[in-house]
C-alpha cells in the first residue's frame, strides 16, 4: 500500500478542489509541495508542481471520479450549458490563461524586460474543438 502521484497542479486552489471531491468519495489524499509553490509560484516548475497523492488501490476509483467530472458540462448560474459561440460545442476548458489582448502583450514584454512574473492574464473559456477563446458573460 504505497502512495502514488495521481495529479499535479500549479496552484493550490485547483489541488484542494479535487482533493475535497476525492475525500468526499472516501479516497484518502495528500498534497505534497503545496507550501513551497504557494509561497513562490515560480518554484512550481522546480519542484514539479503541487502533487496530489493517493493510495495505489484507490487509483481506479479516482480515475472514474475525474472522468465523470471532466464529462460534466460547464453551466451558468441558471443551469444553461455554456457552449462555444463560434461552433456551438460544449467541449470547452475553463480557466484558460489568455494572452490575446493589449494588456497581456504589454505585460509579457514588461515581464521579459524586467525579469518578473507575468502580471496580467485573463481567464477565459477555450473551445477544445475549434480553439476559440471566449468569455461567456460578454457578447461576442
Amino acid at each position: 500500500m504505497g502512495l502514488l502521484t495521481f495529479k499535479t497542479f500549479d496552484n493550490s486552489i485547483d489541488a484542494h478542489i479535487l482533493k475535497i471531491k476525492l475525500e468526499s468519495e472516501g479516497i484518502t489524499c495528500f498534497l505534497f509541495d503545496e507550501n513551497i509553490v504557494s509561497v513562490n509560484p515560480l518554484y512550481s516548475q522546480l519542484v514539479g508542481g503541487i502533487k496530489l497523492k493517493i493510495n495505489e488501490e484507490d487509483l481506479a476509483h479516482a480515475r472514474n471520479i475525474v472522468l465523470e467530472l471532466e464529462q460534466t458540462p460547464y453551466t451558468t448560474d441558471d443551469e444553461q450549458v455554456i457552449s462555444c459561440p463560434k461552433c456551438a460545442s460544449a467541449n470547452i476548458e475553463s480557466g484558460h490563461k489568455s494572452m490575446k489582448s493589449v494588456g497581456a502583450i504589454l505585460s509579457a514584454i514588461a515581464s521579459f524586460l524586467l525579469f518578473i512574473f507575468p502580471i496580467y492574464r485573463k481567464d477565459v473559456y477555450k473551445c477544445l474543438d475549434c480553439g476559440n477563446e471566449f468569455d461567456f458573460r460578454k457578447k461576442q
